[in-house]
């Protein structure tokens, strides 16, 4: 507005004072008037630009502080959840460790259970044994007792003996120690001057296996319990038939020393 006045005032100066001026300095007045116009409107379009672009300036620096503002409490966050799952990583790696001893100390125990049970199983598991020239499966208790009472005998404690092998009979009716458990019995029976229960011993060992090992000193001890009890023509008989049955035995070589001595 203030141009617009400027140039009405030139224009009216121009008027009034045309006979002052020659063209020549008009002309150069108007164009000195026209730029000064289009200075002052430069200034003032330059001055609403620079309002503008300070405004939008403005506009972007708030909005990238906002956005900085957020991208920083965005990253906090990152930081915390990462801080709480560092926390989660470093309690489980601690419950994988626990776990990690807790299955080794298990497989340690089952390990052991599993090997004390093979030696448990293992007292149970029938095993060949080799008795009086027989070989034969014997649970280990029967090897078990049947080594006990035989020690019995041969330390002279024969009543112990005697007991310790009829209750071994009669708790193992099929065992392979059988005919062997007979003959101890039978010499326990013997030693403590129990003939008879002893010659029914040995009658049931020679029944039960006339080739067995004891069988000729079974007899040679039934003829002394019958020498003993004055039935020498039972003892005589029985005498025969060793020499007869088991000629080259050492009891047949003692029955003829005795049948020599009958006569």
């Amino acid at each position: 507005m203030r141009a617009s006045a400027a140039a009405c005032f030139v224009l009216a100066s121009g008027s009034a004072s045309a006979g002052l001026f020659d063209d020549e300095e008009a002309r150069r007045a108007i164009l000195d008037l026209r730029q000064r116009v289009e200075a002052l409107k430069q200034d003032k379009t330059d001055k609403s630009d620079k309002s503008e672009t300070d405004r939008k300036l403005a506009e972007e620096v708030q909005r990238a502080s906002e956005e900085s503002a957020q991208l920083r409490r965005s990253i906090l966050d990152l930081q915390s959840q990462l801080e709480l799952t560092r926390a989660d990583v470093a309690k489980l790696r601690g419950q994988n460790e626990q776990l990690a001893r807790d299955l080794s100390e298990f497989q340690r125990r089952q390990k052991d259970m599993d090997f004390g049970l093979d030696e448990r199983l293992r007292k149970f598991e029938p095993i060949s044994v080799a008795v009086d020239g027989k070989t034969f499966l014997a649970d280990p208790s029967e090897k078990r007792d049947y080594d006990a009472n035989l020690t019995l005998f041969r330390k002279g404690d024969f009543a112990s003996a005697t007991n310790g092998f009829v209750d071994f009979l009669n708790r193992n009716p099929q065992t392979g120690y059988r005919a062997s458990a007979l003959f101890w019995l039978g010499n326990a029976q013997y030693a403590s001057k129990d003939c008879k229960s002893s010659v029914v011993n040995f009658r049931s060992l020679i029944s039960l296996a006339p080739e067995h090992i004891h069988v000729p000193d079974a007899m040679l001890t039934i003829a002394n319990c019958q020498m003993e009890s004055k039935d020498t023509k039972a003892a005589r008989k029985t005498l025969e038939e060793l020499v007869a049955a088991y000629p080259t035995t050492d009891a047949a070589n003692a029955a003829k020393d005795r049948l020599s001595r009958l006569k």
